[in-house]
């Protein structure tokens, strides 16, 4: 068989599968290739279809065709260094859109283009035709403001262009305001966009200001609607007696809380009481926020748009009022509330003989903060100790049994900043999580878990009833083999392969084995790298980080909306209601699990920032530190005493040509072979801190 023969089979091949992913295997099977030579052959012609871009290498040894017509739906990604692209509905690969064929469409628009002949060797290319939806029209930045016009300057990565400011819309902002302006026109043969101002948040540098502004940045809100708190303040915050009549009564029964020491929304408290020689009735009692909170009230819908409180490093930008968040809802010391708690008989061995899920009226006694709870768990004094030092024994043995269920163990820091009443960081310290985080930690998983388990387990032949799950899928293959390569450099192994167990317990195997040694930190981020998001859906797979088939978020439903919904559902389940549109739910968890992401990136640049500002007092202060990213411009340094991130640009590598090696994270000398890989220790000097751009300049320090 010739490679004219060859061609033409393959290329029927892939028209008669055109829906299918076919793996090399598959290919040679299909089309009868027994022998090394034909083999090899087929091989090299994939790869040239593949370059020709008639078909897609979608994994490794994996093609599908590509049956994309001359025009296509997608998504629009702008760089503000002109190399934007598309990418297409239903995946696939990238394809370039020059500058001049951009239509002026903005980041993550919804476009159709049009899909140039591709030509040898070079990348596929396309021209936007039409803008089908508008992604963001919102951007933030520095006012300059001239005598006729000005612009909006924005730090924004992926707008290339400052935005012109006719003066009639500038609602009074002057030079050095940061402020919120929307694009309303960009017209064909103009460079600049044109926008009009929406909203001043202030002088530039104020602490409010850049908060403010980060927060404007991910398209989150800066201000609670005046109308919402005022529909919070119309409700009554007595409990009427009637409404106890309906609970259990767990007010004479011991129950206090424990939260970090600046909360004040306090969403869970534990109760606990021996029931019989070595057998506990523990609560698990969760503000029952759905009781005040009507399904489709203003401030229902108010929730559902920001489906998360969001945690910057010196506020809270809350889900809910502050009537309902701080007061009404918040399970505080020595006030009667109405809580949705979960119920279990449990033996100190962390055995549950039983379990329920009830409205209940609880009466906090005492407010623990983590500090406190600890020092009662450590030195075995204090308050309530017989029912805390019961309570952590208990969790202990959860925790052990979960972790030999496969369950995985990331013990971060996180890193916090002590702040003065501006709102400047005055220092740095590691927030560690101790037994008394662990020990609520282990309570709220279980009651998470039976929750889940009440409504996702039916009999074989029963279809389950719509519920919102958290679940998290198993780690990528290719990022594990990725791990496994980057691990093997610093004598370590993991699993890629075997059961959802073997993987899990061997990645655990490997967190222990990393425990206390210098490059903990960079494998344990590394491998978090390795893993899957964990997201909102009514389609359950389980939940693999934890090691539980079912599991579901009904905690927190002060500061996060799914567990709202979770608490609707479930009351509405246990008297035997029918179930809800699958449909319109796993709509909102969509939009919840975006929404997470969107507070978790805001929440990393308020941290950014702080770290910028920080450091700018440090200029010219010289630290010890790792590599912890390694890029084509430049190595990102880590450092050790207060884990401040910042980049040596590649510019300042000046003693040889580097280039960047992806495969083994490091950049490599061309002439002396010196190489900088990622883990390494390093000593840099803190050359410049600009806090526009949230970036920290690094200098190598020679030893």
């Amino acid at each position: 068989m010739n490679k004219k023969q060859l061609a033409a089979m393959l290329i029927n091949l892939f028209q008669a599968k055109s829906s299918e992913t076919l793996s090399m295997k598959q290919i040679f099977a299909e089309l009868k290739l027994v022998t090394h030579p034909q083999k090899m052959l087929c091989v090299d012609l994939l790869h040239e279809l593949s370059d020709d871009d008639y078909i897609s290498e979608i994994e490794k040894s994996r093609f599908r065709l590509n049956n994309h017509g001359t025009e296509m739906t997608g998504t629009f990604q702008r760089k503000s260094n002109g190399k934007n692209s598309f990418i297409p509905e239903g995946g696939g690969e990238p394809i370039f859109i020059a500058e001049r064929n951009s239509a002026h469409a903005m980041n993550n628009d919804k476009v159709k283009i049009m899909f140039y002949a591709k030509r040898r060797g070079r990348e596929a290319e396309g021209e936007v035709i039409e803008i089908l939806e508008r992604a963001n029209d919102t951007f933030v930045g520095t006012l300059e403001v001239g005598k006729s016009y000005a612009f909006l300057v924005t730090e924004n990565r992926t707008l290339a262009n400052d935005i012109f400011i006719p003066r009639d819309k500038l609602k009074g902002g002057k030079t050095g305001d940061k402020a919120v302006v929307k694009v309303t026109e960009w017209p064909d043969k103009a460079k600049n966009p044109i926008g009009q101002v929406i909203d001043i948040l202030g002088k530039a540098g104020d602490n409010n200001t850049e908060m403010h502004a980060i927060l404007a940045e991910f398209g989150l809100p800066y201000t609670y609607p005046k109308a919402v708190e005022k529909a919070a303040d119309r409700i009554p915050a007595e409990i009427t007696p009637e409404e106890i009549a309906r609970r259990e009564d767990f007010r004479k029964v011991t129950t206090f809380t424990i939260d970090p020491k600046d909360a004040k929304d306090f969403d869970d408290a534990l109760s606990i009481r021996q029931l019989k020689e070595g057998l506990w009735e523990v609560g698990v009692h969760i503000a029952d926020v759905t009781h005040y909170v009507k399904e489709g009230s203003i401030i229902d819908k108010e929730a559902e748009k920001r489906a998360t409180s969001v945690y910057l490093v010196d506020r809270t930008i809350p889900m809910l009022p502050e009537r309902l968040c701080n007061f009404i809802c918040s399970l505080r010391p020595d006030e009667e509330k109405l809580a949705f708690s979960v119920i279990f008989d449990i033996t100190a061995q962390g055995e549950v003989k039983d379990s329920r899920i009830v409205h209940t009226v609880i009466k906090s006694d005492r407010r623990f903060t983590y500090e406190e709870a600890q020092q009662v768990i450590e030195t075995r004094e204090g308050d309530f100790k017989e029912e805390l030092l019961t309570l952590d024994t208990i969790a202990k043995a959860l925790r052990e049994k979960r972790f030999a269920a496969g369950a995985i163990n990331f013990d971060r820091y996180e890193v916090k900043f002590e702040i003065d009443e501006k709102g400047k960081p005055i220092s740095v310290y590691f927030k560690e999580s101790k037994d008394a985080n662990k020990l609520v930690e282990e309570f709220m998983l279980l009651a998470n878990r039976t929750v889940a388990e009440k409504i996702g387990r039916v009999p074989k032949n029963k279809k389950a009833k719509v519920l919102p799950y958290r679940i998290h899928d198993l780690p990528d293959p290719e990022k594990l083999d990725n791990l496994s390569q980057f691990i093997a450099r610093f004598g370590y192994k993991v699993r890629t392969s075997g059961t959802k167990t073997d993987i899990s317990k061997s990645i655990n195997r490997l967190l222990d084995d990393i425990h206390g040694k210098k490059e903990e930190n960079l494998i344990e981020t590394v491998s978090i790298r390795a893993m899957q998001k964990a997201r909102y859906s009514t389609h359950n797979i389980g939940h693999y980080g934890l090691a539980f088939e079912y599991y579901t978020h009904f905690t927190s439903p002060i500061r996060r909306f799914p567990d709202m919904m979770v608490h609707r559902l479930v009351t509405k389940y246990l008297v035997g209601g029918r179930s809800v549109s699958e449909a319109k739910y796993e709509a909102l968890c969509d939009h919840s699990s975006n929404m997470e992401q969107v507070a978790a990136n805001a929440e990393r640049a308020s941290i950014k920032y702080k770290q910028v500002e920080f450091m700018s007092e440090r200029l010219g202060q010289v630290y010890d530190g790792v590599i912890s990213g390694v890029t084509e411009w430049g190595l990102y340094v880590e450092l050790n005493e207060n884990k401040c991130e910042g980049m040596v640009p590649i510019r300042d590598l000046d003693d040889d040509y580097y280039e960047f090696d992806e495969k083994n994270y490091c950049l490599r000398g061309r002439r002396k072979n010196r190489i900088y890989s990622l883990g390494d220790a390093i000593t840099v000097r803190v050359a410049r801190a600009n806090l526009e751009k949230k970036q920290l300049d690094f200098a190598l320090v020679e030893k």
